[in-house]
């Protein structure tokens, strides 16, 4: 896992009052909002015999409380009370669990996962394409694999007319023109991609296909280290959100975004129907992709790729 940068690990709603214990990233995590309503991101161990602090509570004073021994922590991570030596003792410097940096938008909690973070620590991207004017609804979805394997999967243009054969690849266009790719700055690229069917031609190189594409506004879009965009249309995104569990775990956010139907109950109930055909297409590549081996990918191994996999590159 790539360390130094900005991570999605949860989703918002799903970090209420009490703390939230999870696994991302390969370590137990605890979540927490403190009394301004801010989360809170800390390894998921008490400094002082070890214990779970995601099995405490959030006191009304905004402070985690472990619950073997009544120790609390403030929204920094230090022990600021330590209930056998008194309420006025002093708390010794060492009595503390470094939190991670985090930043709550989007409906989405991301945590800076590394060491000694910058000083002035940028939020991270969003799609400029994806405002209030889109609604969403999320679909969570377990794979047994390396994010890594995940995310390459949706940057895969050769694969669609195979694994979804019956679904979004019908049509049997097989011969990959390209693909497009454009970078929108350091840390994210649009896909464009051109299949078509293999009709015997020479297919068009990445340096020959257009991009940006103005004759369809359909584009795939990266920014890292774990978020991708599908631009469906002017009125339609799909957003995959790969969250690191561990090394063979991933857990994805599948969010359909959408302002074909507004009203409010209307547009909720729209939502949910859109969501069980995306996932029906995303464990059509579920079922191979859990078989990648090795789980995880890496830039120098044993795989001989071609010009299509250009975007997993």
């Amino acid at each position: 896992m790539i360390p130094d940068q900005w991570y999605v690990l949860l989703e918002s709603d799903e970090l209420k009052r009490q703390p939230v214990g999870v696994t991302r990233m390969g370590e137990k995590m605890v979540f927490w909002r403190d009394g301004d309503g801010k989360v809170i991101c800390m390894p998921d161990r008490c400094c002082h015999r070890g214990i779970e602090l995601s099995t405490g509570k959030v006191l009304d004073n905004g402070r985690l409380q472990c619950p073997f021994h009544g120790f609390e922590y403030d929204a920094s991570g230090k022990v600021v009370v330590i209930p056998a030596n008194g309420m006025t003792a002093p708390v010794p410097r060492a009595f503390h669990v470094p939190p991670y940096p985090t930043h709550e938008a989007q409906g989405f909690i991301w945590v800076w996962w590394g060491h000694n973070p910058p000083e002035n620590l940028a939020a991270p991207q969003w799609f400029a394409d994806i405002d209030e004017s889109l609604y969403y609804k999320t679909a969570h979805d377990p794979w047994d694999t390396h994010y890594s394997r995940v995310i390459e999967n949706q940057l895969d243009v050769v694969h669609v007319p195979f694994i979804h054969h019956n679904t979004i690849g019908r049509g049997n266009r097989t011969l990959v023109e390209g693909p497009g790719l454009e970078w929108v700055g350091p840390d994210a690229f649009n896909l464009y991609s051109y299949n078509k069917l293999d009709d015997g031609s020479r297919p068009r190189t990445p340096e020959e296909v257009p991009v940006p594409n103005p004759d369809h506004d359909f584009r795939l879009e990266f920014i890292f280290p774990n978020l991708w965009e599908n631009h469906i249309s002017d009125k339609m995104r799909a957003v995959i959100a790969f969250v690191p569990v561990d090394e063979t775990h991933t857990r994805i956010y599948l969010r359909v975004y959408q302002k074909i139907v507004t009203l409010p109950v209307l547009r909720d109930i729209f939502g949910y129907l859109l969501l069980p055909a995306n996932i029906f297409v995303a464990h059509q590549d579920r079922r191979v992709v859990n078989t990648h081996q090795p789980p995880a990918s890496a830039l120098r191994m044993s795989e001989q790729l071609i010009r299509g996999d250009r975007p997993i590159i």
